[in-house]
């Protein structure tokens, strides 16, 4: 499976939202495998890292993992749902994510993405 989730440069590149640069400290694509990155502000000099772990991987269809920060302030573990549909026009992709804590706001989240994927 390659693709821009499970390729390193390319994670480090489109994954952070605006004003953030990212890096991946380990990395391994497979069921029970995953990656720990962290997002650096730019501006600000402020980090945050977290951990992702992959529970379902199917080529051109699905992907599925946790999401876990390091914080402790943001404790708790979200899982990530990201289908992936050819259609006429190239793919459509739905991602939901569960569990999201409670101090961050989920338009954050909707904002993030949306970011990430322009």
């Amino acid at each position: 499976m390659h693709n821009a989730f499970t390729d390193k440069n390319a994670l480090e590149r489109w994954l952070p939202p605006y004003g953030c640069v990212g890096t991946i400290h380990e990395f391994d694509v497979k069921v029970g495998g995953g990656y720990r990155m962290s997002f650096t502000n730019f501006s600000r000099g402020g980090s945050h890292s977290f951990r992702v772990i992959f529970t379902e991987l199917i080529p051109g269809e699905r992907i599925q993992h946790t999401d876990q920060f390091d914080d402790p302030s943001l404790s708790g573990e979200m899982l990530v749902s990201i289908e992936l549909k050819t259609v006429c026009c190239g793919t459509s992709m739905s991602i939901v994510q569960q569990g999201i804590p409670s101090v961050i706001p989920e338009e954050m989240c909707y904002l993030g993405w949306q970011e990430s994927l322009e």
